[in-house]
């Protein structure tokens, strides 16, 4: 919300009140300011000038030599290039050795052998927006009214001297998004009453009842709503004014009709609609719910198909307009328009919500809808907005409003006392302190025996519950004020719990490891949560999501940290490695009934390289082995190493042939691979390695009691073997079938070659064990070990058709 301090100034004395110090006091009790703009900053030597003589320049088709007058005895000349330039006008004139927007200085040159001393300004050339310039000067120059003094700054005349201050608005507190709501705001902090200047509304002795009847189909759509008709407008640009006040609360001035509405909506919180009366193509308006199959054309030239979710406007039968989101466009005020029906309405805050939604047309005046408005000022905003049509666009306004619906808004009553007030606040106020707070806010109040009885006006319709009562007292006396205790009592030493020393050892080991730990956002987008899951779950929806990017939870940790990577890569990081510990939501049953599965799980994703090159080692880059070996040391921690198992992957996120199903006894828990290609292109992201693992399943698994053993007194004998064998054959098959024929005796196993290539069978690959022999109670001969080796190489021949090499 962008308010301007020029215009809290008719309402409140803020003579001895500078912009900062309004900006810092509103701060501290409750409404957080983002920050304050002046229009005029670093501007210099920008004036008003009168363009005198305008003639086409004689070496250019699309310049002109203007003769201006600034104020001093002689004209100056300056050509200027701008369509709409000519004779009679006043505009903004930058002098040489002057500063534009954008630090930009201007100076006396010339321009296809013409002097042009300066610069005749566009609105942009000053520091202006598009998107808030009038439509009529968005191609050239800004004319000035025509009272401007030549040589005068211009600022006085755009408003510029002004001080615009953002406000961020919370939820709680749309009454701010009003000027009359922050002027009540600013009055309560320096204990001022806003004085609003009254409406006198004059109308004609024509009864509005005889143009148009309203009906509400359902008063719970439209609470409130009613039509004034001016008749006799005469559309034209609105008063200086009344653009620069638009302009400078970032809204483009269209028309005086429109530009009233847009103030209005602006002053009071209030969204207005104006129809063009003669397009309605009928003397009713019914409001009611859309029809399947319904189409309206809105004002941005979109076709809009309805549904019942969405509440319009319609001439009786034909929609016109979408309730409190957009107009229909062919009803909109154009330069024809002479008859008004000027609508003010009270909407369902839900429903426009969704139909915003639905439409992605977000509006001041749906958020104002969406959000609450001032119950009370329904039909006054209305009578102003026509009292300024009569004045301002010469129409003549018809005896009474026609009234739909209405509501006869009643104040809030709430009590508190005292002693909660200070028990709460830590306070020692007295009555007249809590007295104070409430004139200020201009609440009428009864207090008998310490006992508050407020009534809060429907201006301040968040006001329910005590608690809300304490807040205003609290920040209106000022959070700086309360007192500063620390907390009391007797503390307990705490513990860790078996899982929680668990985690905090698994994150040690991962950290060692080099990775990084990262966070990321539990709600993704729905193709994001399906993407690298094993188990099979139903979405956990959003029922309004802020944006489409959040709308899901997440049933998986990869697509956040790939988010994360794509972020640093972006910004040149390539070498990385992070890992996450987090939360996933599977949904196994009916997602409108049940409560989501929440899933503790660990992911890791890596790219780049895991050694950088110095000058005594060679890079070495991520592969599937690295994140696979920093897997093996987290299932080691955990002491389950022996209960885990490696079966081929399905998941279409990873690499077919590098990637793999990791098995904690006969259940999965989770996968290693790379990122398949098409996927690391859409994220953006060079061949990236991810795994991840349910890291419930592994704080529940049952591990076996560390049993220790005295080392071997006796040598330990050596052997390899080296087989030929299908390349569909795992590494992890071969070494359960050496494990179960090997015998006792056997305590490690190593593969330390792996070959495919010249001279092996297509289709086939060459692998090389080492095993090692251990006797605790005597040495092993070599007729044992022989044996031993003659039962593996039998073994691996039966069950897996092997060749000893």
């Amino acid at each position: 919300m962008l308010v301007s301090y020029k215009w809290l100034q008719e309402y409140l004395d803020l003579s001895q009140i500078s912009p900062k110090e309004l900006g810092d006091k509103m701060s501290v009790t409750g409404i957080e300011v983002e920050g304050i703009t002046y229009p005029s900053e670093g501007l210099k030597k920008i004036v008003v000038g009168e363009v005198v003589e305008c003639v086409p320049h004689p070496d250019s088709d699309h310049l002109s030599i203007c003769q201006v007058n600034i104020g001093e005895e002689e004209l100056s000349q300056i050509v200027c290039g701008a369509p709409n330039v000519k004779a009679g006008i006043k505009v903004i004139v930058a002098l040489p050795n002057s500063r534009i927007a954008g630090n930009v200085k201007i100076k006396k040159g010339k321009m296809r052998g013409q002097v042009s001393n300066g610069m005749i300004c566009s609105l942009q050339e000053i520091g202006y927006s598009d998107s808030v310039i009038p439509k009529e000067y968005a191609e050239g120059i800004q004319y000035l009214p025509q009272d401007a003094i030549p040589g005068e700054e211009v600022f006085k005349y755009l408003e510029m001297d002004d001080a615009i201050i953002e406000l961020s608005i919370t939820p709680n507190r749309a009454d701010a998004l009003s000027i009359r709501g922050v002027a009540y705001e600013v009055g309560a902090i320096y204990n001022q009453k806003p004085q609003f200047s009254k409406t006198t509304l004059v109308e004609v002795p024509r009864v509005a009842a005889d143009k148009i009847n309203v009906r509400v189909a359902d008063e719970n759509d439209a609470p409130a709503y009613q039509i004034r008709i001016i008749e006799n407008v005469k559309i034209a640009p609105s008063p200086q004014w009344l653009q620069n006040r638009l302009m400078n609360e970032g809204i483009r001035p269209i028309n005086n009709v429109v530009d009233i509405t847009n103030y209005i909506l602006l002053l009071f919180g209030q969204p207005l609609h104006a129809f063009d009366y003669d397009k309605l193509g009928s003397q009713e308006i019914l409001v009611r719910r859309g029809h399947e199959g319904e189409e309206l054309v809105t004002l941005d030239g979109e076709t809009r198909k309805l549904t019942p979710e969405n509440i319009v406007i319609t001439n009786g039968t034909t929609p016109v307009a979408l309730a409190g989101t957009m107009g229909g466009l062919d009803s909109e005020i154009t330069e024809s328009t002479t008859t008004v029906a000027l609508e003010a309405a009270l909407f369902d805050g839900l429903s426009i919500r969704k139909t915003s939604r639905q439409f992605n047309l977000r509006s001041e005046s749906s958020a104002r809808f969406e959000k609450g408005i001032n119950q009370a000022d329904v039909g006054l905003a209305c009578d102003m907005a026509a009292s300024m049509m009569a004045e301002l666009a010469g129409g003549e306004v018809l005896a009474g409003a026609v009234v739909g619906s209405e509501v006869h808004p009643e104040n809030a009553v709430v009590s508190i006392t005292l002693d909660h007030i200070n028990r709460s606040l830590g306070t020692s106020l007295r009555t007249a302190d809590v007295n104070q707070v409430f004139e200020a806010l201009a609440f009428p109040y009864l207090e008998e025996a310490g006992t508050y009885t407020v009534s809060v006006p429907p201006r301040r319709w968040d006001i329910h519950i005590p608690a809300d009562l304490l807040e205003e007292v609290a920040r209106i006396y000022g959070y700086d004020k309360l007192p500063t205790t620390l907390p009391s009592g007797e503390t307990v030493a705490a513990s860790l719990t078996a899982d929680q020393a668990k985690t905090r050892a698994l994150r040690s080991t991962l950290e060692g490891a080099g990775l990084t730990e990262a966070i990321s956002y539990a709600l993704t987008t729905e193709e994001k949560s399906q993407s690298f899951t094993w188990q099979d779950s139903q979405l956990t929806r959003l029922d309004w999501p802020m944006t489409e990017e959040r709308a899901v939870l997440r049933l998986n940790l990869i697509s956040g940290l790939l988010d994360d990577v794509a972020y640093n890569i972006s910004r040149k990081n390539q070498n990385l490695a992070f890992y996450e510990i987090g939360r996933v939501f599977h949904q196994e049953n009916d997602p409108k009934h049940d409560l989501p599965q929440e899933e503790k799980h660990l992911a890791l994703a890596l790219t780049g390289e895991m050694l950088t090159k110095d000058w005594q080692t060679a890079s070495v880059k991520v592969d599937f082995f690295a994140v696979k070996g920093i897997l093996q040391n987290v299932f080691a921690k955990f002491g389950i190493e022996d209960q885990i198992s490696y079966a081929k992957s399905n998941l279409k996120d990873l690499h077919p042939g590098r990637s793999a199903a990791i098995f904690l006894g006969e259940e999965q828990i989770g996968f290693v691979g790379q990122v398949h290609p098409n996927v690391a292109k859409a994220y953006d992201i060079p061949e990236t390695y991810v795994a991840e693992v349910n890291l419930a399943a592994l704080l529940q698994a049952e591990v076996a009691p560390l049993v220790y053993k005295t080392v071997s007194k006796f040598p330990a004998v050596k052997r390899d073997i080296a087989l030929l064998v299908a390349d569909t054959v795992t590494n992890q098959e071969l070494m359960a079938v050496i494990k179960a024929s090997a015998g006792k005796y056997l305590t490690d196993i190593t593969l330390f070659d792996v070959y495919q290539g010249q001279n092996i069978e297509a289709g086939h690959k060459s692998m090389a064990y080492s095993l090692t022999f251990v006797d605790p109670e005597a040495t092993l001969t070599d007729e044992t070990i022989n044996k031993v080796m003659d039962k593996v190489t039998k073994a691996l021949t039966e069950k897996l058709n092997a060749v000893i090499r």
